[in-house]
This record gives C-alpha cells, sequence and structure tokens, in this order.
C-alpha cells in the first residue's frame, strides 16, 4: 500500500505529504520489520531479508526528507538520490533472481520493483521531465498492486487452504 500511496504521488495525483511518510514509518517501515523478524523465525530467508531490507528502505527514505526539512542534514540532490535508489535496484534485482524458484507473483513483484528503482535512480540522474517521473509513477502504482495482489494471494489461500487466487506456481 505504501509504494501504491508514494507513486500515486510520482504519478503527479498528490503533493508528497504527512500521510505519504507515516505509511512509510508505520506501515512500510515497522510493520515489515516485525514482518521479517517473524519470517525470520520460521527459517524463511528470502522473506527475512527482503522484509527487513525493506522495511529499512522505508525508514531510511522517510528519514532522508524529514531530517532535510527540519533543517538537521542537507537535502540529499538528484545524483546522491540517483545513486542510492540505484543501489536499492541492484539488490532488488539480486532478490528477483531468487524469485526464480518461487511463484510467478513474486517474479512480478520483484521484477517490477527492479525496473521502479532503476526508473528512479534514471529520472534523478538525469533529471527527467515530468513525463519520464510520470511514467516511472504509473510503473511503481503497477509494482504496488502486484505486491497487494501476491499478499492477498498467499493469505487468502492459506486462510481457506486452497487456490483462491493463483500465484504461479514456477515449473522447476
Amino acid at each position: 500500500m505504501t509504494t501504491v500511496l508514494l507513486n500515486l504521488h510520482n504519478a503527479g495525483f498528490y503533493e508528497l505529504n504527512s500521510m505519504i511518510l507515516a505509511m512509510g514509518i508505520c506501515y512500510g517501515g515497522a510493520a515489515q520489520i516485525v514482518a521479517g523478524i517473524m519470517e525470520w523465525k520460521k527459517g524463511n530467508t528470502f522473506a527475512t531479508t527482503a522484509f527487513l531490507s525493506y522495511g529499512l528502505f522505508w525508514l531510511s527514505l522517510v528519514t532522508l526528507i524529514v531530517m532535510a526539512k527540519l533543517g538537521l542534514a542537507a537535502p540529499s540532490n538528484d545524483k546522491a538520490m540517483a545513486a542510492y535508489l540505484a543501489m536499492w535496484g541492484l539488490f532488488t534485482a539480486v532478490m528477483f533472481i531468487a524469485t526464480l524458484r518461487l511463484h510467478v507473483a513474486g517474479q512480478v513483484v520483484f521484477g517490477s520493483l527492479t525496473i521502479l528503482f532503476f526508473l528512479l535512480a534514471i529520472g534523478d540522474f538525469t533529471n527527467a521531465r515530468a513525463g519520464f517521473k510520470q511514467f516511472t509513477g504509473y510503473e511503481g502504482i503497477f509494482c504496488g498492486f502486484s505486491a497487494i495482489y501476491a499478499g492477498l494471494a498467499q493469505v487468502l489461500n492459506e486462510t481457506f487452504g486452497k487456490v483462491v487466487l493463483p500465484l504461479g506456481a514456477v515449473k522447476r
């Protein structure tokens, strides 16, 4: 949900605001960290790494924004943000490779997230026009909804003990 809400901003529907920052701290950040710890206790290395990493991504992103707004640090320039986003893109590309052993829904989430990070990095590095940033926002909306679908499918399938929403099994 946090990804969808941030990318509605990126697509130009509204300005960056406290709703996005609050979601970044509470749901994108804290909730994913809790989920990562729960997955660690289950021995699920992929989910532990994903939830903890992206939870900390959201907390770091909000911190970057808030520290600058409060005058506690200089705002990150476009080149610095491009480097930050490109590193997250590289990390996500590695995580995408791991999804090749999981379900198709996970591949869509991590594939589209990899593309999103690199598009955001390119947008900042090149100081892209509004149209490019708006396109990137729409790609991010797709990514966010694909993650919502994958999460919802896992919850419903486990709850009902059958496939309610398919995840797309990977043939091995």
